[in-house]
């Protein structure tokens, strides 16, 4: 029979898992499908509706992945927590700057926070990484 602690364990493996594959498809692949498949202007709707939700899987779900690891590794948990906290300001203040600069079509500031929130997701998916090779 397994132990809580196994069993926590393995929960927290699975949760940091998903977060990990889910944002990296999301990232890798999911604006790229739309756009392939979708006229612009559907696809860029869709794209800002969808970002909404991911954004907030991803902040529920890093946080139940630190909640399981809080008194597995404090580390692995400080870093899922950073996640789920960093993920705030980019879904209710970089997204809604991102859309502003679009809709005004002002590319130059579209161009500059795109770059940030790309580079913030890539740093998101790094500490996830991290995450996974600490608790594994």
């Amino acid at each position: 029979m397994a132990s809580i602690a196994s069993i926590q364990l393995g929960a927290a493996q699975l949760t940091a898992a998903f977060l990990f594959g889910g944002t990296l498809l999301y990232s890798s692949s999911f604006a790229a499908f739309l756009f392939k498949t979708l006229p612009p202007d559907e696809a860029g709707a869709l794209l800002r509706r969808a970002f909404e939700s991911f954004y907030l899987w991803l902040i529920a779900t890093a946080s139940v992945a630190a909640v399981l690891l809080v008194n597995i590794d404090l580390i692995a948990c400080a870093v899922l927590a950073v996640v789920a906290l960093s993920t705030v300001p980019l879904r209710q203040q970089l997204m809604p700057a991102i859309n502003r600069a679009s809709d005004a079509e002002d590319r130059k500031q579209f161009n500059r926070l795109h770059m940030l929130s790309v580079v913030a997701g890539l740093t998101q998916i790094a500490a996830m990484a991290y995450v996974l090779l600490r608790v594994f």
